[in-house]
């Protein structure tokens, strides 16, 4: 095998920074369920997902980790939003010898079903509105420790007998650091277009570029993983780029118990209301391994305004 350098990492890491600076738009995007943690062991972690490989649900956050899957994975996911708003999410991985791993995805949200009023408020009958975008990827092994993942994906969206979709691509790197415990992730999400709107209006989808690095402290059965999302957003200082942060952490107390915690910075900062944030983003869970059948749950905070609830069953066959 070669020795591949991390100096080698910084050409394409540029070209991901470029293709996302080309692709700014406005401040109004479409489809903006597509930033939601996908999976309870990712939402436990605060969406600290960049530098995972085994997990099928990477696929969600940066494909190239899905490289080092070495059994077909898949995933099953509820999500219970705020008041009658549920969704979920399905994920697969299947490894091909010699030739990567492909993969498949969909993530859906319901929004329940709304009174259709008159000027007068006289109910004239329901309404619902619902989100779906399916995913395909592929990812392999690059060289050495690098690995690369892509993936297209279809969204459509509908409210009320009006309809909009959309087609867009992921793509990301994965470097695990030669005889250390650090791992370097970049991923470029959501980079497309509409194919057909709500209005006569064009919106943009919810880009996002995001870094992360993780690292197992020496000696303890924990991984603690850091993102930078949004990187490609404008902002007013160089600095403020760097405040949609988010810190996780994943401690395997016993090959059963996983127990899992994570900060994000953005919806803390986003939820406060007047002085106090409360519990705002902050999350936490644990997942329960028996006979090749995961079991994860999470709970995120949305300080005053509630909490989420996700749990995900996960399993290699």
């Amino acid at each position: 095998m070669t020795n591949f350098k991390p100096a080698a990492l910084l050409p394409v890491l540029v070209l991901m920074c470029l293709i996302a600076g080309t692709a700014l738009g406005g401040t109004n995007t479409t489809y903006t369920f597509l930033r939601s943690d996908v999976g309870a062991r990712s939402a436990a972690m605060a969406g600290t997902f960049v530098t995972q490989s085994d997990d099928p649900n990477c696929l969600f956050y940066n494909p190239a980790g899905l490289a080092l899957v070495q059994q077909p994975s898949a995933s099953l996911g509820f999500f219970k939003h705020l008041m009658d708003i549920n969704a979920g999410s399905i994920a697969l991985a299947y490894p091909i010898p010699d030739a990567g791993v492909v993969s498949a995805g969909i993530v859906y949200f319901h929004y329940g079903s709304f009174d259709e009023t008159d000027d007068l408020g006289n109910v004239l009958g329901s309404f619902s509105a619902g989100d779906l975008a399916f995913t395909a990827g592929y990812a392999a092994t690059l060289e050495d420790a690098l690995t690369y993942g892509a993936n297209v994906k279809f969204i459509y969206s509908q409210i009320a007998g009006y309809s909009s979709t959309g087609i867009g691509c992921d793509a990301g790197l994965l470097y695990r650091v030669p005889d250390s415990k650090v791992t370097l992730g970049a991923s470029i999400r959501n980079l497309g277009t509409q194919l057909s709107r709500f209005a006569d209006t064009r919106e943009d989808l919810p880009l996002d570029l995001s870094l992360g690095a993780s690292v197992i402290p020496k000696g303890l059965p924990l991984i603690v993983s850091l993102n930078f999302h949004k990187l490609n957003e404008r902002a007013d200082a160089f600095g403020d780029r760097f405040k949609s942060f988010s810190v996780g952490g994943e401690f395997t107390l016993s090959p059963v118990l996983q127990l899992r915690f994570g900060y994000n910075n953005a919806e803390r900062r986003e939820l406060k209301i007047g002085t106090s944030a409360g519990l705002a983003g902050f999350s936490g869970g644990l997942g329960v391994t028996i006979e090749g059948y995961r079991l994860d749950y999470a709970l995120s905070s949305l300080g005053k305004i509630g909490s989420l609830h996700r749990i995900t069953l996960a399993t290699t066959f």
